[in-house]
């Protein structure tokens, strides 16, 4: 597309830690019980490795990073989004594993062989995160063969609505199955109201995207020449540094030679004294 790799590195440095704050700050907003009121523990906000994170919120604000760091730096945020939607997608699938090893977040119970065994009870359960696990890597094959046949007929950023799409969709049916406590709103879980929330504004804005004007080859030519200036940049910088680290070595060298030619000319005049 015309970037490097050292800029697609400084936003995930920007995103990732974001992203992660957000993340905890979803799970306080939705669960106020555990960390304030008589029962809670406001510390525990601070304990993220007791657990808690809301994909929601780190999506918000590890784009909202993401944006402003492209905005501050004049990358086109549209191609980025495009590049790690499916990578988004898989990223999710991975960490669904945590979910299985400690046999947490499942569903109802259920007589399918695939079915969770989380004590010895016998009673089986939905593996809610193997669904969405699968569904998710499905949906980053869908993502990426989109890419690769109609990308060019596609508005900049399209494939990331499709990765807000496409995961909301399964998150609406997977969120609906799961029985762990969470807050409800007219008999419905929250997250399953965000989901399909999400969803619509993702469908929207793929709407609106296609009745833009926005060029995908212009982007990539703005992206090419933001790159191109940021090369000479960093040549320009490295310049002076490599004149400073030479001139030292200029100067030793001609010390090097004063003290070869003060030698010789010892040697010189003590063989002229011994001749005599």
């Amino acid at each position: 597309m015309g970037g490097s790799f050292d800029q697609v590195l400084d936003i995930t440095l920007c995103s990732v830690p974001a992203g992660i704050i957000g993340a905890r700050l979803y799970h306080i907003i939705t669960t106020p019980e555990r960390f304030f009121g008589p029962q809670g523990d406001w510390t525990e906000m601070f304990r993220i490795w007791n657990g808690g994170l809301g994909i929601w919120g780190g999506v918000l604000f590890g784009a909202l990073a993401a944006w402003a760091w492209c905005r501050f730096k004049h990358y086109p945020m549209a191609l980025l989004a495009d590049a790690i939607a499916p990578a988004l997608l898989v990223a999710q699938a991975v960490g669904r594993l945590g979910n299985w090893f400690n046999k947490e977040l499942y569903g109802s119970a259920t007589t399918s062989p695939w079915g969770l065994s989380v004590d010895d009870s016998g009673v089986l359960y939905h593996p809610t995160f193997l669904y969405e696990l699968l569904w998710n890597l499905i949906g980053a094959a869908l993502i990426v063969w989109i890419g690769n046949k109609a990308l060019q007929r596609l508005a900049p950023g399209s494939l990331f609505t499709i990765y807000i799409m496409w995961y909301t969709a399964g998150r609406t049916w997977i969120e609906a199955l799961r029985i762990d406590y969470a807050h409800q709103f007219l008999g419905v879980r929250i997250n399953v109201w965000v989901s399909m929330g999400v969803f619509v504004l993702g469908a929207i804005a793929f709407i609106v995207l296609q009745r833009s004007n926005q060029s995908r080859a212009e982007l990539q030519r703005r992206l090419v020449a933001v790159t191109s200036a940021e090369i000479q940049r960093q040549a320009e910088q490295a310049t002076p540094r490599q004149s400073q680290t030479a001139a030292p070595s200029d100067a030793s060298s001609e010390h090097l030679e004063a003290v070869e030619d003060e030698q010789t000319a010892e040697r010189h005049a003590e063989r002229r004294q011994h001749n005599a």
